[in-house]
């Protein structure tokens, strides 16, 4: 498995309309990016989003070339279509790398 962090910049003032980006966004980014190997997308929301970060989501993907074939997909022009109708902050990716699953013990 592979994250991929999407995060929004901004402060008190930043234009972010979470209903829309949960109901909507989510299930748009999952109905385009499940086919290559998207397993789940959630979002957070900072307590403190007066400056800073004002919302993360975290996709899962079941590998690295599933991340990078759902990005180079032409859905992706839909998904990055999408933003603007939640908010005028640019979306910044992060890929941290594999997730190494560990089992207790």
């Amino acid at each position: 498995m592979i994250l991929m962090y999407v995060t929004y910049q901004g402060d008190a003032d930043t234009r972010f309309d979470r209903d829309y980006y949960v109901s909507r966004h989510i299930p748009i980014v999952m109905a385009a990016w499940q086919q290559y190997g998207l397993t789940s997308c959630d979002a957070f929301f900072p307590a403190d989003a007066n400056a800073g970060t004002i919302a993360i989501a975290e996709c899962r993907f079941t590998d690295e070339a599933a991340l990078r074939a759902a990005l180079a997909s032409p859905e992706t022009e839909g998904v990055m279509a999408d933003v603007a109708h939640f908010t005028d902050a640019p979306p910044a990716q992060h890929i941290p790398g594999p997730v190494k699953e560990v089992s207790p013990s």
